[in-house]
């Protein structure tokens, strides 16, 4: 298992299931049973899960997955540490090859698993050069310890420069019609065969509801057509890309209800055609 590959990049994951939000519920409420949504995910043929160190549920996602861990592609972060206040802007990054090893260690034991399938660092560091976070990395995978090797929230020139040093399978980015930044960066990772993995491809679920602005009015006008959701046309959208493009992209929702999850799995099959896709571009 270790030594084949996650995916050919033609043929990535359809689509993953973010686990930033994924919690123990209060109540009875099925719908958002961390268990049954992961297990809806599998059932529907999503295999990619996404964790991190810093979302502090590793040892729920370890449960979740434990009778199922041969039909998943295990994906966690580390590098961002919360700071003491616990403000949701109070964080620091912390990427040198000691930490690299013991926050996957750390993950390892949370989530019960000997090996994670890809691990990501999850925010580019100013003071570690990347050159040394991705040397420790690929001694994780020489050990066994992690499959393939990613990165989050970096720039062009970090690519590059990690690529060099082991190669990188995925980049994870935030891309949905609010946020087109990454598009920039799409040449360079089709040059080096990297696969992105698109995080919050309905803007952070804003784009789940009509509003005023001219996209919000566009997606509700799309989705009335195909009688689906705003949210649904917007993730369409991000699985359309890469068609167009010709390069892969791996669209990352998230979500805690097992309704939301088979809505976000249905708008992989949803078909919109040039003139809606060129006309949501617009918008956003």
């Amino acid at each position: 298992m270790a030594d084949t590959p996650l995916w050919t990049y033609d043929e990535p994951p359809r689509q993953g299931l973010g686990l930033m939000r994924l919690r123990v519920p209060d109540g009875t409420d099925h719908d958002r049973d961390p268990v049954a949504v992961v297990n809806a995910a599998l059932d529907a043929g999503v295999t990619l899960l996404d964790t991190a160190e810093m979302y502090g549920n590793e040892e729920l996602v370890g449960r979740t997955i434990a009778g199922r861990r041969d039909e998943v592609i295990l994906c966690s972060k580390f590098g961002v540490v919360w700071g003491p206040s616990g403000r949701f802007d109070d964080w620091s990054v912390r990427a040198d090859a000691g930490t690299v090893v013991s926050s996957c260690e750390g993950s390892l034991r949370r989530l019960g698993v000997d090996t994670l399938d890809l691990y990501y660092l999850h925010h580019r560091s100013e003071e570690t050069p990347i050159e040394e976070t991705v040397t420790a990395m690929a001694g994780l995978v020489a050990a066994g310890k992690v499959r393939a090797v990613g990165l989050s929230n970096v720039t062009v020139d970090d690519v590059r420069r990690a690529h060099s040093v082991h190669p990188v399978v995925a980049v994870q980015e935030e891309w949905s019609l609010s946020s087109r930044g990454v598009e920039a960066m799409l040449p360079v990772l089709a040059e080096l065969g990297v696969t992105l993995i698109a995080h919050s491809p309905t803007g952070h679920g804003r784009l789940h509801g009509t509003s005023d602005t001219a996209l919000g009015r566009a997606l509700a006008d799309v989705a009335r057509v195909h009688a689906v959701t705003s949210g649904q046309v917007a993730l369409a959208w991000v699985h359309l890309q890469g068609r167009r493009r010709g390069q892969p992209v791996v669209p990352l929702p998230g979500t805690t209800r097992v309704s939301h999850l088979r809505a976000n799995v249905s708008a992989a099959d949803l078909d919109l055609d040039d003139v809606e896709l060129d006309r949501l571009a617009a918008a956003g």
